[in-house]
């Protein structure tokens, strides 16, 4: 059984830095194209970042330069380095693994963790 648990929100004063963590179990994360979504009530979830299965790197344009992924096999975990923290980064983020190639079957998600950005 495929599980994504995400740690690692928490309350952070603008300026400063988080990181989440994705763990996975039930699946090789090398398979799977692994990115990170956040959503705030009455919005869409929004692509954060993501990591493709061959290692390339997509960020969204209001993070580029701020939050950086890294992901660590061994340990079937993903990570979001989130720098410069502003108050519109607050969310509810969720880790978000999903298959490149056919049969894509359904994307499988965390339960989100929340990041609050305030003074």
């Amino acid at each position: 059984q495929v599980r994504l648990v995400e740690f690692g929100g928490g309350l952070v004063q603008p300026g400063g830095s988080l990181r989440l963590s994705c763990v996975a179990s039930g699946m090789d994360i090398s398979q799977f194209a692994v990115g990170w979504y956040r959503q705030s009530p009455e919005k869409q979830r929004q692509l954060v970042a993501e990591i493709t299965s061959d290692g390339h790197f997509f960020y969204g344009e209001s993070v580029e330069g701020r939050f950086f992924m890294s992901r660590d096999i061994t340990k079937s975990t993903v990570y979001l380095q989130m720098n410069n923290l502003r108050f519109e980064d607050t969310d509810v983020y969720f880790c978000n693994a999903r298959r490149e190639t056919p049969p894509y079957g359904t994307p499988y998600w965390g339960q989100g963790t929340q990041v609050t950005v305030s003074s």
